[in-house]
């Protein structure tokens, strides 16, 4: 028996009320990590469309695409015609989501902490009718982030672009991940993502600094492009998704977190 199965209300992460007649049967989620998260809810079949970027799991490539996080196709989105929207407050165009809550329900999620996240969670998995399958990957991801190691507190960058260099500064999920590790962000009391220059990061003088897979897929020549300015500096690439996936990937990433901070 469904766990919605009669007009509801969820309040989502911006404090909005999103009221479902029904269990959604057709969904878009124009956020990645929680397209992964729908699928592994058991939603695959309600699931109606998806960004470019949705590439976990394979299955989601089946569905109609929609644009990217940024750039979504709305009228492809409201020929589907969904009765369930799933987004994101940074991930996504705040006026173009403006435009579907408009014309259809969107829940919208906020997300800077392992808790938000946890929260998100809990919420999508009950406004969708998957409340069992939803208490099952929360209770993964708890037991994948119990009893992390301590690491040596490293003064730490976290690069996520190049041409400029940018990095994860403050009030942002990975640098709470980077906290849980922790590792200590040195762009923590500048802006959400900071530029720098090369002379700017030789100057903060970072103990480690991560090269993430995404947006900008660091490779091995870009470790030995910084190395020569910074040849002190311990330069690693790292998956992008596994320290800011905020969805089911999340039972992974406690693991690769784990190993990670072990390696240093």
């Amino acid at each position: 028996m469904s766990a919605v199965s009669q007009p509801y209300t969820s309040i989502d992460q911006l404090g909005r009320k999103v009221t479902l007649p029904n269990p959604p049967i057709r969904i878009v989620s124009v956020v990645p990590s929680q397209t992964e998260l729908l699928f592994d809810l058991g939603l695959a079949d309600s699931i109606v469309g998806v960004t470019w970027f949705c590439i976990h799991p394979k299955e989601a490539k089946s569905k109609v695409q929609i644009g990217g996080t940024k750039n979504l196709k709305l009228d492809k989105i409201a020929s589907l015609n969904p009765d369930l929207i799933i987004a994101n407050k940074e991930e996504n165009d705040q006026a173009q989501i403006e435009w579907l809550v408009e014309r259809f329900p969107v829940w919208i999620s906020d997300i800077k902490t392992l808790d938000h996240a946890v929260n998100m969670i809990g919420s999508v998995s009950e406004i969708t009718g998957k409340t069992p399958e939803g208490e099952s990957i929360i209770s993964q991801i708890e037991a994948s982030f119990n009893n992390f190691l301590p690491s040596k507190n490293l003064k730490t960058l976290y690069l996520i672009w190049r041409e400029p260099y940018m990095a994860v500064g403050a009030d942002t999920f990975i640098s709470h991940i980077l906290e849980k590790c922790s590792l200590f962000n040195l762009a923590g009391s500048d802006s959400r993502y900071p530029e720098y220059s090369i002379e700017d990061i030789k100057a903060l003088n970072p103990e480690l600094i991560l090269l993430s897979s995404e947006p900008f897929p660091f490779k091995e020549k870009h470790i030995n492009e910084l190395k020569v300015h910074l040849p002190n500096a311990d330069i690693r690439l790292v998956d992008g998704e596994m320290f800011s996936w905020y969805g089911s990937r999340l039972i992974k990433a406690g693991q690769y977190l784990k190993d990670f901070v072990s390696s240093l």
